[in-house]
């Protein structure tokens, strides 16, 4: 018998009771506010065809995507000579599937397939795991949850000044008050590659800028030189990388440091126009700044894009999204354009750890521990736990007859703030025992006292 080597595999983890109720408040949240612009939730499955997903994140993306191999005998339609073609010419015969690798693809695929079905512009969010085939290390996982609110069918820039807002709000409310939106254009970063003499190459330079923050400047630049960057464009590449700050100012610079083309003209009236919506929605604060370094390295952008960082914990970026113009066109459906943001759950959890934020009480599961001291006392007991849950108070209802200790110790590690303890002797008087956990006090009142107590 083989023996089971116990443990997850690297980049999963197991989330106890503890960590579920904190990821729960920050899940619970973003829900709300999710439903509070209106946006419609939605799934789709945890694997799709992998012809759906290749192609959307580029080579990079691609790289990371997990294969899942064909059921049964997955070998049955390979022959000697696949093997000697080598991985990627054996992979077709193999997998079909794959594990999703964000929320977008999945949901370009699934307005698709519904188009006459959905009400245009469409606004959906969606809560669910991808898995990304990458390196783990703190911050970065092969399995984590997002959070993703999208509308596809519209051009309005008011899509993205409300994106703008939604992101002050869910933070707001997660009680992180010092972040920072960071906002780029597509359009201008192509600007950018035609003022450095590369123009046409701003996919690959989205690439390198998008691991600008994680690598420094000189990998980004051996990066760039082996990709046949001349040294010069480099150079110029990395001086614009310091363009950040307060936008009014910033598009003077980018005005004079790229030179007028039209994507640049209109990467920088899009910008203007999405912060004028921005403040008539109220925002006179709304922790914007431009960063010419910022790219999101996916293909599919075309537009604005943003990140999210928070600027006193030691994290990348917690947030990220953008325009995308065309996504749908690859599955049959063009110029259905849309924009997203992502809210990636496991980095916001470590960041709300790392600066405390998480409320005490959002450990507490259950409220109202009732212990019966004696047979006798069972049916009073039984019939206060049910009055409790009628109430929609948490209670439950120690299971074993043992020593007063024991149930005590058991509220003290499940942080159960009230113990309930009932004899025979309180039957008998119609009274129960009400020990406060966190005050260490005792008191005695009636069944009916108590549940208006907890009210």
């Amino acid at each position: 018998m083989s023996s089971i080597q116990l443990g997850v595999p690297k980049g999963t983890r197991d989330f106890g009771p503890q960590t579920m109720a904190k990821r729960q408040f920050i899940l619970d949240h973003i829900r709300r506010i999710f439903e509070k612009y209106g946006f419609q939730p939605l799934e789709t499955p945890s694997m799709e065809q992998l012809s759906v997903l290749t192609g959307k994140y580029g080579e990079e993306g691609d790289q990371l995507l997990f294969k899942i191999l064909n059921s049964g005998d997955f070998l049955k339609k390979t022959q000697p000579q696949d093997f000697e073609g080598g991985s990627k010419h054996l992979l077709d015969k193999i997998s079909q599937k794959g594990l999703r690798y964000d929320l977008t693809v999945p949901f370009a695929r699934y307005v698709v397939m519904h188009r006459h079905e959905i009400t245009f512009p469409f606004k959906r969010y969606q809560m669910q795991p991808v898995w990304r085939a990458d390196r783990p290390q703190r911050g970065r996982y092969r399995e984590f949850m997002q959070c993703d609110a999208d509308v596809v069918g519209t051009d309005s820039l008011l899509c993205e000044a409300e994106i703008v807002a939604m992101i002050n709000e869910v933070f707001q409310q997660l009680g992180i008050n010092d972040f920072t939106i960071l906002v780029n254009h597509r359009k201008i970063l192509g600007g950018m590659a035609e003022a450095i003499g590369a123009a046409g190459r701003e996919a690959e330079l989205a690439v390198s800028l998008d691991k600008f923050q994680k690598i420094g400047a000189d990998k980004m630049a051996q990066e760039l030189s082996q990709k046949g960057f001349a040294q010069g464009s480099i150079d110029q590449l990395l001086s614009m990388t310091s363009w950040k700050g307060d936008w009014s100012e910033i598009k003077q610079v980018l005005t004079k440091g790229i030179g007028s083309n039209a994507g640049t003209s209109e990467g920088i009236a899009d910008l203007d126009n999405m912060l004028l919506l921005v403040q008539e929605l109220g925002l006179s604060n709304a922790n914007l700044q431009f960063d010419a370094s910022l790219a999101r390295g996916l293909s599919y952008y075309t537009g604005t894009i943003f990140e999210v960082v928070v600027n006193n914990a030691t994290m990348g970026s917690v947030s990220g999204g953008g325009r995308y113009d065309d996504l749908t066109g690859v599955f049959g459906l063009p110029d259905v354009s849309g924009v997203g943001i992502s809210f990636g759950v496991d980095r916001l959890y470590d960041v709300m750890e790392q600066l405390d934020l998480f409320p005490s009480d959002q450990l507490q599961f259950t409220k109202v521990l009732l212990v019966s001291l004696d047979e006798e006392s069972m049916g009073s007991a039984l019939e206060l736990l049910g009055s409790l849950r009628n109430e929609g108070i948490s209670s439950e209802l120690y299971p074993d007859r043992a020593k007063l200790k024991k149930p005590l110790a058991y509220a003290n590690k499940k942080n159960i703030p009230w113990v309930v303890l009932i004899g025979s002797e309180e039957t008998e008087q119609g009274v129960i025992s009400v020990k406060d956990m966190g005050a260490g006090t005792q008191s005695q009142m009636t069944p009916d006292q108590f549940l208006a107590h907890m009210n």
